[in-house]
């Protein structure tokens, strides 16, 4: 069982899932859009818009739970499971 913590996460660590959404979006939008210019079927364009957005964010994803914690983020997670 976890205990509460006072830990607030910062502006940037609560903003971070949005970067990965708007990222994805934008990445989904560009596809859809070459689709839809290329091909003139919006449904075509549509389920190319939708693939690229699920592809990029999964992608995106696992790039940042690869990533290894500095020594900033290691205080950070020991002082958030030290009990209280």
């Amino acid at each position: 069982m976890t205990l509460p913590s006072n830990h607030t996460p910062s502006r940037s660590d609560r903003l971070r899932p949005a970067e990965y959404l708007g990222l994805s979006g934008a990445m989904a939008l560009f596809v859809g859009f070459v689709v839809l210019l290329t091909t003139r079927q919006l449904t075509l364009s549509l389920i190319a818009l939708g693939i690229t957005f699920i592809v990029v964010l999964v992608v995106i994803a696992l790039f940042a739970l690869g990533t290894k914690p500095d020594e900033a983020e290691k205080s950070d997670l020991d002082e958030q499971n030290r009990p209280q």
